[in-house]
């Protein structure tokens, strides 16, 4: 089914800047389709790939570096527009016969440029106002290639902008994709609509029209296995694929004793009861505790949970009879990290949604979902018509409460998680900012502190509250939460939790400390 969805392409072409998967992010809330693929892509592919523009990222190498990453220069035969940024402009430069050099002063953070001529990719902005942009960058363009010119310059960079209009080859030496670079969407905008020539296809009600179309297509007749956990992507996935392909998906949910309180529940309720789905709940909540018994090393914990998972969800997916599918709810930053430039930064946890289960159980993968970002799955769920709550959902560990409890993982010390979890989840909602922060939830601790209830003096469990703001996980800061906001959450969880007389809250950001604690 050819739509007009993917007519207009973007391709982005990553030298290993933190930033690219941003520069992506804008061009889709731009409405436009993009895909961000490695800098040394074959050109073939790029040809095949046939983008009306071409975005080259910044990077932290020196085009000089010995092993500085290079694009093919075959790109600027394309016959498309390419706008490099900060790393990508000295690589324009570079390859175009221009002179990068070490420039006299790092330029770092909120820096004012001033604009030499505003039409084109400045179009709208107020030449006679100098600019913030945001710089990271310590080599500068000494010389430009033949036929560019300056468009921007700075107090340390001459060409802090630059064009050669008969290529309409563009570099920048700031980066408009972050938001410290107040009218950055307006350039990256003016690039795609006035320069590229692209137009706003790039919507969920046309996406969710397409892939309903491929799926009925590909799948036919056969049966697909969706593990359902409830989370935001899996219930996508669930709910997009049901819709394509009504009984023939069969969706499993372990319930592994790791869930919040009643998660299990709800989710039957929401899936099985509301939308009709064939979902068959799977409860392994002692299994898994007995497979967990004695065991406190934060590693052995998610080894043994996924191990357990997959001989469980495998287990029920026989007992179901032949399926040809299995899906899972990708999202395309995990297929960004497998195809960098630079190798997969990190090796995909065991318990990232059904992870090792196409392998072990011979099926085909289907991953409706692989194309969009966090953003774009949320609405797509709202418009599947998923309940508010189940979309904005904020993340949940793969591993349960089980990383959430540091230590031994009992049936006593889940109770005591699961009570106060809900406490802060309760609180942070009434004060109106579940959908304002990233996450939020309570950890217990493997210490014990002394404490006065009543007359009495008491020794019992420490609680610790973590409640971050991030944009991908990626990086977190800790929320500045209001004094009141903590102490409700402190006293209601002192004074009706049994087992805990001490409430902490964790002031670390990410990083050096990661978000969950285990």
């Amino acid at each position: 089914m050819e739509t007009n969805l993917y007519k207009q392409k973007i391709l982005i072409l990553d030298f290993g800047s933190q930033y690219t998967q941003l520069i992506a992010r804008r061009v889709r809330e731009a409405r436009v389709y993009c895909e961000i693929h490695p800098c040394n892509l074959d050109i073939n592919k790029i040809n095949d790939f046939k983008p009306k523009g071409v975005i080259l990222s910044g990077g932290p190498a020196s085009i000089y570096d010995k092993n500085a990453p290079m694009a093919d220069k075959g790109i600027f035969n394309l016959d498309v527009p390419i706008l490099g940024i900060c790393y990508g402009m000295q690589f324009i430069t570079h390859a175009l016969g221009g002179m990068v050099a070490k420039a006299a002063e790092r330029e770092y953070g909120h820096i004012k440029i001033r604009i030499k001529k505003e039409e084109g990719l400045f179009h709208g902005l107020d030449r006679d106002k100098k600019q913030t942009v945001w710089m990271s960058h310590g080599d500068r363009i000494e010389r430009m290639p033949d036929g560019f010119v300056a468009l921007a310059s700075s107090k340390n960079s001459p060409v802090a902008a630059m064009v050669d209009a008969s290529k309409r080859c563009f570099g920048v030496q700031f980066h408009p994709e972050v938001a410290h670079t107040p009218e950055g969407t307006t350039i990256l905008r003016n690039f795609l609509f006035r320069i590229c020539g692209c137009e706003p296809t790039w919507t969920m009600s046309s996406f969710i029209e397409r892939t309903i179309g491929s799926m009925m297509e590909k799948i036919g007749n056969e049966r697909v296995i969706c593990g359902l956990s409830g989370g935001v992507d899996s219930s996508v996935t669930a709910v997009l694929l049901h819709r394509a392909i009504k009984n023939k998906l069969s969706c499993i949910l372990v319930d592994n004793g790791l869930l919040r309180m009643d998660e299990a529940q709800e989710v039957m309720d929401i899936f099985k009861n509301h939308y009709g789905m064939d979902l068959h709940l799977v409860d392994a909540s002692n299994h898994f505790l007995m497979c967990l018994k004695g065991v406190t090393d934060p590693e052995d914990k998610r080894k043994i949970i996924g191990r357990e998972f997959i001989s469980v969800f495998e287990g029920k997916a026989k007992e179901l009879g032949q399926a040809r599918y299995l899906a899972q709810g990708t999202l395309y930053p995990d297929v960004i990290e497998s195809i960098s430039f630079k190798g997969p930064s990190a090796t995909i946890k065991s318990h990232h949604n059904v992870g090792g289960l196409p392998e072990v159980m011979k099926l085909d993968l289907i991953e409706p979902l692989r194309e969009l970002f966090k953003d774009e799955v949320r609405e797509v769920g709202r418009q599947l018509g998923l309940p508010r709550e189940l979309v904005m959902r904020q993340p949940f560990p793969g591993p349960g409460l089980a990383v959430r409890i540091l230590g031994e993982v009992t049936p006593e010390r889940l109770e005591i998680l699961r009570n106060s979890d809900v406490i802060v989840l309760d609180e942070i909602t009434k004060a109106g900012l579940y959908e304002k922060v990233w996450q939020s939830f309570a950890v217990l601790l493997p210490v014990r502190t002394v404490g006065v209830m009543g007359d009495e003096r008491t020794y019992e469990n420490v609680i610790a509250v973590r409640v971050v703001d991030s944009l991908d996980a990626m990086t977190a800061d800790w929320s500045r939460l209001p004094y009141e906001v903590l102490g409700r959450i402190s006293n209601r969880i002192i004074n009706n939790v049994k087992g805990v007389n001490r409430v902490v809250y964790d002031i670390s950001s990410k990083p050096p400390s990661t978000i969950e604690w285990e």
